[in-house]
C-alpha cells in the first residue's frame, strides 16, 4: 500500500482539504479521505499542496507528433484542412513501425510532462508503404502500446476501420493504401491485441468516419466487439465533409450516424464542429462524448464547437491534441473557452449552474468525458480509480496566495509557465520536477527518427 498526502486535493465533488489518497501495488486507488489531518505525519508519506486527477486525451494521431511545424508555409492557392491532409499524407508514406514507436514515445513524454496521464490513440497507420500488411498483423498499433509502456501513460489503443476515400463508397487513393482496413482487418487486429490489455492499456476500435466506413462495416465490427470497448468517430470536422454528405444522403454527417447507427456513451465523436441545433441535441440526448481539440481545430481552420449550447443540453465533452501542434492539456481548455468567447463576444461562458469557476467547470467536466471515452477507470481521485495524479507548482509565482477556488483559473488562464510539477500514473512517478524519468534517451530516439524522415524531404 502506498499513500500520498494532499493539503489541497480536486476530488469528484470539488475541492478538499488535508486528503489522504492510498492505492495498491496495482495501481489503483483503495481509499481516498478528506480532512485526515494528520494523514501526512507518517513516515513514508509524502506531503504535496496541490493535487489533481491526471487529464485523459481522448484524441491522439501520435505519428503526427513530427510533422509539427513543416505546415506552416502558404501554398500558391488557399490553404485549408484538404491542402494540410494532402502534406500529411505525403509524410505518412516514409514512416517505418521503429519511427512509429520513437515518436509516440516523445509525444508521450511532453504529454505527461503537462498533466495528461492517459490517451486515446486514434490509430490509422496500419499498413507498410507499399499497401501490404505487415508479418504481425498489428505490428504499428503494438508499437504504439509499447512507446506507451516505456513512457508510463495509460493508453486506449483505437484500431481504424478505413475502407473508402469519400462518400458513397469511393475507392481509396494510392496514397491512402497506407491505411486500407475492412472489418476482417480491424477485428483481427484487435484481436491480436488482446494479449496486451491490462490496467493500463485498453483496446477500443475508431471508424474513421462516414467518409471511409460504412454503416454496414461499423455494425460487423461492433457486433464483435466487447459491449463496453470504446469507439471514436471523426464526424462533421469541415464544412466540405457536411456538403459532401448531404450531397449524398441528403443527411448532415451527425444527423445521418444519429438516425443509422446506435450510438450511445461508448461512442466520442471527435470535432462535430459543423452542427444544426437537432443534432446538438442529439448528440447530448446520445449520451455520447463529443471529442474537442482546440488546437488542432483552429490550425487546420476548422471551425468552432457550439459548447455553450450543448453544455446547456448536458452534454459531455473531453478534449485531444489530435496532430499535436500543442502537448498542452491547459492550451486545449484555454482555446475551448476562448473560441466560445470570440464566437458569442462575452466571457466566462463554460459554467453551469452549480459550477460558476470556468477552470474548475472545464477541467472537470473533460476528466468526466475523457474518462467515459477512454474506457478506463481514470478520471477522479476516488477509490476503484487509478492513482494517476497531477501534483502543481505551488512555489509559482501564479500560485501565490490563492483562494482554493482561484486554482484551476490560474492554472488554465494564466501565463504560459507549465505549472505542472510532479505526475503520477497508475501509482508510479513517472515526471519529477517537470522532469521525465527518461526524457533524455527518448528525446534522443526522436531526433534520430527526424533526421532520418527528414532524408525524404
Amino acid at each position: 500500500m502506498s499513500r500520498l498526502f494532499a493539503r489541497h486535493a480536486l476530488l469528484p465533488g470539488g475541492w478538499a482539504d488535508d486528503v489522504l489518497i492510498e492505492w495498491d501495488a496495482g495501481g489503483s486507488i483503495t481509499a481516498v479521505t478528506a480532512g485526515a489531518h494528520d494523514g501526512g505525519a507518517a513516515a513514508g508519506v509524502e506531503r504535496v499542496e496541490y493535487a489533481l486527477p491526471g487529464m485523459i486525451n481522448l484524441h491522439s494521431h501520435s505519428f503526427q507528433r513530427a510533422l509539427g511545424g513543416r505546415t506552416e508555409k502558404a501554398g500558391d492557392s488557399k490553404d485549408s484542412f484538404w491542402t494540410w491532409r494532402d502534406l500529411m499524407y505525403r509524410f505518412a508514406r516514409n514512416i517505418t513501425p521503429v519511427h512509429i514507436e520513437a515518436i509516440a514515445a516523445q509525444l508521450f513524454v511532453e504529454c505527461l510532462r503537462h498533466g495528461y496521464t492517459s490517451l486515446c490513440e486514434f490509430h490509422y497507420v496500419q499498413r507498410a508503404p507499399d499497401g501490404s500488411m505487415y508479418p504481425r498483423l498489428a505490428e504499428t498499433a503494438e508499437r504504439v502500446i509499447a512507446a506507451a509502456r516505456l513512457s508510463g501513460i495509460g493508453v486506449t489503443m483505437l484500431p481504424v476501420l478505413y475502407s473508402y476515400s469519400g462518400f458513397g463508397e469511393l475507392p481509396l487513393k494510392p496514397e491512402q493504401q497506407r491505411f486500407r482496413t475492412d472489418a476482417s482487418d480491424v477485428l483481427r487486429i484487435i484481436e491480436a491485441l488482446e494479449p496486451l490489455r491490462d490496467a493500463q492499456t485498453e483496446v477500443g476500435v475508431a471508424p474513421h468516419s462516414l467518409r471511409a466506413a460504412s454503416v454496414a462495416q461499423i455494425e460487423e465490427v461492433l457486433a464483435m466487439l466487447p459491449s463496453q470497448r470504446p469507439v471514436h468517430i471523426h464526424i462533421a470536422e469541415q464544412q466540405a465533409e457536411v456538403q459532401q454528405s448531404l450531397n449524398w444522403s441528403g443527411r448532415r454527417p451527425v444527423q445521418w450516424l444519429l438516425e443509422n447507427a446506435a450510438v450511445d456513451q461508448r461512442w466520442c465523436l471527435v470535432h462535430a464542429t459543423h452542427l444544426t441545433d437537432d443534432e446538438v441535441g442529439g448528440i447530448a440526448r446520445s449520451g455520447a462524448v463529443a471529442g474537442l481539440c482546440p488546437t488542432t481545430e483552429a490550425n487546420l481552420g476548422d471551425g468552432l464547437f457550439p459548447l455553450e449550447a450543448f453544455v446547456a443540453q448536458g452534454g459531455r465533452f473531453g478534449i485531444g491534441s489530435d496532430s499535436h501542434v500543442s502537448q498542452s492539456a491547459v492550451e486545449e481548455l484555454r482555446w475551448l473557452e476562448y473560441g466560445q468567447r470570440l464566437q458569442h463576444q462575452r466571457r466566462n461562458i463554460a459554467v453551469s449552474a452549480s459550477e460558476r469557476h470556468v477552470g474548475d467547470f472545464l477541467w472537470q467536466g473533460a476528466l468526466q468525458g475523457g474518462a467515459q471515452a477512454a474506457g478506463r477507470p481514470v478520471g477522479a481521485l476516488a477509490a476503484g480509480r487509478r492513482a494517476d495524479i497531477v501534483v502543481l507548482d505551488d512555489a509559482h509565482p501564479n500560485m501565490f496566495g490563492l483562494a482554493l477556488d482561484e486554482v484551476l483559473g490560474s492554472l488554465v488562464f494564466s501565463g504560459n509557465d507549465n505549472l505542472v510539477r510532479d505526475v503520477m500514473v497508475g501509482g508510479q512517478w513517472v515526471v519529477r520536477n517537470q522532469q521525465h524519468v527518461a526524457q533524455q534517451a527518448i528525446a534522443a530516439r526522436f531526433k534520430q527518427t527526424l533526421a532520418e524522415l527528414r532524408e525524404f524531404r
